[in-house]
């Protein structure tokens, strides 16, 4: 099948891959063949084939040099939600324009006083004159600035146990009533944004799931969110008009991640840094490094079984916890390691310090993996709970109405 598919995808480039075209023009062509989201049925768009065809087309369009479907939360987030649980008239409306890259997407979850515990959320939404009305606030909103709609989980239901009184929306961003502002970090970045909603107006019919049936639906986005893959990179010279525009885009999208790297440690970074400052024989740098290392082959295992099972076409697993929790473990030996290597000068930034200042950027993000998609204290929880087995924390969350109970408060 395998090659097949590839063969099939390679006659086809070669007839309609046109540089010249614009972005959205190529990727409109793209998705009316099915190429653009393969996996999908194809009463939208799709070809119907296995999962196991999302990195066979990828790598084949990569390696011919044409330009993929968009990156970002529209295609990794926003498109499985509205596929499993999206109405004929949402899906029909918002995956097209996402296919293309003509809308964008952002997440609007987490609040100033639910985070980790999300289904404590206090951003309320009512319904009059046939649309629902929403205020509260959002916070580490990632390319809110820009996106035209937001992925929303607002509570709509306040007496009964807050698990069950959310619902799932479309949220229209260019409006009055909302409100966006940018988050400066302690690495200097200015990544994320927080959301304010006065009054801000939603259709009666974007509302993904059922009413007060939202948590469902974001269950789905979090195991999506965990298992997110970045595409690979075009392997033939770029040129044209599309990779022009693909570019641009890409450049755009991307720019909130810059700093993601050194969040994540930069373990490609260790016994380069060791040998060329001469502690590869220090003992102590020694253990940090096997520390390290170690942790990251272990989380790519990990990542290789998770891979595995989507090509299977199985759901996301147990492995989207337990490589969540690996990359804060890994993170936080490869800072570890290179704090031992650079000892004082690990807290300079500029020029002058070492590698440009990306050991500084390094020491001061790593924290933010531990917390960003759930936090570690979550991730355990999670494993103990639905790989291990183990009994639920006692908790009062499944029988008080939510209006009851004591809320966090900011």
């Amino acid at each position: 099948m395998t090659e097949d598919v590839r063969a099939v995808l390679l006659d086809w480039l070669q007839d309609a891959w046109a540089p010249e075209l614009s972005m959205v023009e190529w990727r409109k062509r793209l998705a009316g063949a099915g190429w653009a989201t393969p996996t999908w049925p194809t009463r939208l768009g799709g070809r119907g084939l296995p999962a196991s065809a999302v990195g066979l087309v990828a790598a084949t369009l990569a390696e011919f040099g044409a330009v993929g479907p968009p990156e970002g939360v529209g295609m990794s987030l926003a498109a499985p939600t509205l596929l499993e649980h999206g109405s004929d008239e949402l899906q029909t409306r918002f995956l097209p324009p996402t296919v293309t890259g003509e809308i964008t997407w952002c997440q609007l979850f987490s609040e100033p006083g639910a985070g980790s515990d999300l289904a404590g959320l206090t951003t309320k939404a009512e319904f009059a004159d046939n649309e629902w009305h929403v205020s509260g606030q959002k916070v580490w909103n990632t390319s809110a600035h820009h996106a035209d709609y937001g992925l929303l989980v607002a509570r709509t239901n306040w007496d009964v146990p807050k698990h069950r009184g959310l619902t799932y929306f479309v949220l229209p961003m260019k409006q009055p009533g909302v409100e966006v502002r940018p988050l400066r970090q302690a690495n200097g970045h200015a990544s994320f944004n927080e959301v304010f909603l006065d009054d801000a107006r939603i259709p009666a019919s974007f509302v993904i799931g059922d009413v007060d049936g939202g948590w469902r639906v974001a269950l789905t986005t979090l195991a999506h969110e965990r298992r997110a893959a970045i595409p690979p990179p075009a392997t033939v010279r770029r040129e044209g008009r599309v990779w022009r525009e693909a570019t641009e885009e890409a450049l755009h999208l991307r720019a909130p991640y810059r700093w993601y790297p050194q969040r994540a440690g930069r373990v490609d970074l260790l016994v380069p840094r060791a040998l060329a400052t001469g502690r590869a024989a220090d003992p102590h740098v020694r253990q940090e490094l096997a520390r390290a290392v170690t942790l990251a082959w272990t989380a790519r295992w990990t990542a290789e079984r998770a891979a595995a099972a989507r090509k299977l076409g199985k759901p996301p697993g147990p492995e989207g916890s337990l490589g969540k929790l690996a990359s804060s473990n890994v993170a936080r030996a490869a800072r570890a390691a290179h704090l031992a290597i650079a000892g004082p000068t690990a807290l300079l930034a500029g020029p002058d310090s070492p590698v440009d200042g990306i050991i500084a950027e390094i020491i001061l993000s790593v924290p933010a993996v531990s917390i960003a998609g759930g936090t570690d204290e979550i991730q355990r929880n999670l494993i103990g709970e639905r790989v291990l087995g183990l009994p639920k924390d006692p908790t009062l969350d499944a029988s008080i109405p939510f209006r009851d109970m004591p809320k966090n408060r900011s």
